[in-house]
């Protein structure tokens, strides 16, 4: 069901810090104004309302032709618009919606059960639950585009989540982008750390996620890869939602993975792991990427990044594969 429309949300591209990024800078489209058309829309899964945000650079209508559409995919401890479509008060671009509505992409991302402003229930939003959730979701972007074959991108959880989702629902993929993955997890150090708190996961519905732990993100695997504006920012733009999130994708990530099969993953896929992220190994992201079945498929590394990525100094980089992918010429 169709939210609030809300017209021109107006957002300044900023100072871009570092070599890599002001050269990426010239690179952006020039916009004829800073401005983008954006729009919320919900979803229901049974008793539970998804909360949905869109943004592209112009509205749709009758006549304008049908843009891509790319879904972003949050992980577990941030919600949609702050993971994704970030202000950092003169510290530069750290949106993604912005960046790929520039792009000319019709940009989508979601809240699930339990997050931001979608509903808060006594379920854990495993990995499960959130493959149901973009099953709902999916009607509204069908609806609202026109389109039944969407670009996917899943950071962290959300990767598995993407991936997940691929896999169950096959049809809706275009193209599925793993940023920051988790397969089996061997050799993590992160999990291993929080592999010591798997009881309390099992036992407990919902964790403590207050500034702190917002603020450590940037710090656990390699300080110095993020500008520090950068997670104050993110604490402030989230701690709104609240002190607690869902304890189900910390669950499956310390005792269920392996939780997506790469033979079973049709769609051009594109694998990206900072390389300093302590989440996963590489050994094991390329055990993955050895299987997928699809010879479309692509592997990068993002030097100088750690676990958030797009949050980090070379976030550029990330940008910049992306877009290649995604706007590959389709093969016969």
């Amino acid at each position: 069901m169709a939210g609030n429309n809300q017209q021109t949300t107006t957002s300044r591209r900023g100072v871009l810090i570092g070599g890599t990024l002001a050269a990426a800078a010239a690179s952006l489209p020039a916009a004829a104004a800073e401005s983008f058309w954006t729009a919320r829309y919900t979803a229901k899964k049974g008793d539970v309302t998804l909360a949905m945000y869109r943004k592209r650079l112009h509205p749709p209508g009758p006549g304008t032709p049908k843009l891509p559409v790319l879904f972003l995919v949050h992980g577990s401890s941030i919600s949609s618009i702050p993971s994704f479509d970030l202000t950092v008060p003169g510290g530069g671009e750290y949106s993604l919606m912005n960046v790929f509505a520039r792009w000319g992409f019709d940009v989508w991302t979601m809240d699930f059960e339990g997050y931001g402003k979608s509903t808060v229930t006594s379920g854990n939003s495993d990995i499960v639950s959130g493959v149901n959730d973009l099953k709902a979701a999916m009607p509204v972007v069908e609806r609202e585009t026109g389109l039944t074959k969407f670009h996917f991108m899943g950071e962290s959880s959300g990767a598995i989540r993407a991936g997940a989702f691929a896999v169950a629902q096959p049809a809706s993929v275009e193209s599925l982008i793993l940023e920051a993955f988790s397969y089996t997890g061997k050799g993590s150090p992160t999990l291993a750390k929080r592999g010591e708190q798997t009881e309390f996961y099992r036992t407990h519905n919902r964790r403590k996620r207050d500034e702190t732990m917002i603020l450590s993100i940037f710090t656990r695997d390699k300080p110095g890869t993020s500008d520090p504006r950068v997670a104050v920012a993110l604490a402030q733009a989230e701690m709104p939602n609240g002190d607690t999130v869902p304890t189900g994708t910390y669950l499956d990530m310390t005792a269920n993975l392996p939780l997506v099969d790469p033979a079973k993953v049709q769609c051009p896929v594109l694998m990206v792991r900072g390389e300093y992220d302590g989440i996963s190994t590489e050994e094991d992201l390329l055990d993955f990427f050895s299987k997928l079945p699809t010879p479309n498929k692509q592997y990068a590394v993002i030097p100088g990044a750690a676990h958030a990525i797009a949050m980090s100094l070379t976030r550029a980089d990330l940008w910049h594969v992306m877009r290649e992918f995604l706007t590959m010429p389709k093969t016969a």
